[in-house]
């Protein structure tokens, strides 16, 4: 959910204000991550800003992408 376009290492630690990005893949690579305790603070994060009745709607089909090999590269 950042603004980097390409989601490695360098350019996170490089977003974070880091001079290399051995932290940030020390963190992706051995954080534990509870799926379950993730989604009740997102839940609970969107309940407070949209109210209990709020939807909140993701749509990717926007996203440009670069190529002409992959799948779907076309705008839709």
């Amino acid at each position: 959910m950042s603004s980097v376009e390409r989601k490695n290492g360098w350019q996170l630690a490089e977003q974070a204000g880091r001079i290399r990005p051995g932290p940030i893949q020390r963190l992706l690579r051995c954080a534990c991550w509870y799926a379950d305790a993730v989604r009740d603070g997102l839940r609970a994060y969107g309940v407070e800003y949209l109210g209990a009745d709020g939807v909140p709607v993701l749509d990717e089909t926007g996203f440009l992408k670069k190529g002409r090999a992959s799948a779907g590269v076309q705008r839709q």
